[in-house]
C-alpha cells in the first residue's frame, strides 16, 4: 500500500485534485468530509462542540452552523486551537478505521488534510502531495466560494502554515493556477509517479 497526503492551503483546490485522484484509482479519505462527519447532529463531537461553544453555534435545524463557528474561532487563536482538540482526534480515528478496511496490498491510498503540515503529520506518508496557489489566487477563491470580506479571507490564511513552509515539505507539487485541463494532466503526472513508487514498493510493474 501507498500512502499519500494530499494537502494544500485553503481555496487551493485539494478537493479537484482529490476527485481527479480518485477517478485514477486511489482510495481517497476526505477529512473535511470526516471533520463534518463527526460533528452532525446527535454526535459526541457535536455535543462536545456545543458544550465548549455554546448553543448560539447551532442551526435551527440541530445542525452545526459552520459560519458562525468559523467567525468564532477564526478570530481566536487559543479558540480554534480547543475546537481543533475536540475534532481532529475524532477526525484521525475515523480515517484510520477506514484505511483499516483496505485489502489490496498494492492500494494508493490518499488522505487529503486541509491542516496535515499544522498537526505535524509530514512524515507518515510515503508521499506528500501539496496543491499549491499564489495568496493572491488563494484569497480571490475564498471570498469568492465563502462570501467573505478581504479581511476575513485573510484571517483564514494566516491560520494556516505559509506557503513557504508547505512547499518545503512536498515531495509533488501541484500547481493549480490554470484551467481545469491543466489540472487535470498535472494530476495525472503525479499518479504515474505514484504508480511508479508502488512498483518499486514490490509490485514490479511501476507502469
Amino acid at each position: 500500500m501507498i500512502r499519500v497526503g494530499l494537502t494544500g492551503g485553503i481555496a487551493s483546490g485539494k478537493s479537484a485534485v482529490g476527485e481527479l485522484l480518485r477517478q485514477h484509482g486511489a482510495l481517497v479519505i476526505d477529512s473535511d468530509q470526516l471533520a463534518r462527519d463527526v460533528v452532525a447532529p446527535g454526535s459526541a463531537g457535536l455535543a462536545a462542540v456545543i458544550e465548549r461553544f455554546g448553543a448560539g453555534i447551532l442551526l435551527p435545524d440541530g445542525g452545526l452552523d459552520r459560519a458562525a463557528l468559523g467567525r468564532l474561532v477564526f478570530s481566536d487563536d487559543a479558540a480554534r486551537a480547543e475546537l481543533n482538540a475536540i475534532i481532529h482526534p475524532r477526525v484521525r480515528a475515523a480515517a484510520t478505521a477506514i484505511e483499516a478496511q483496505v485489502s489490496d496490498p498494492y492500494a494508493i491510498v490518499v488522505h487529503m488534510i486541509p491542516l496535515l503540515v499544522e498537526t505535524g503529520q509530514q512524515d507518515s506518508f510515503d508521499a506528500l502531495v501539496v496543491v499549491d496557489v499564489d495568496e493572491d489566487t488563494q484569497r480571490a477563491r475564498l471570498m469568492a466560494r465563502n462570501d467573505l470580506t478581504e479581511d476575513e479571507a485573510q484571517a483564514r490564511i494566516d491560520a494556516q502554515v505559509s506557503r513557504t513552509d508547505r512547499l518545503r515539505v512536498a515531495d509533488f507539487v501541484i500547481r493549480n493556477d490554470a484551467g481545469l485541463e491543466e489540472l487535470a494532466e498535472r494530476a495525472h503526472a503525479v499518479w504515474h509517479e505514484l504508480l511508479k513508487r508502488r512498483g518499486q514498493q514490490g509490485d514490479g510493474c511501476g507502469c
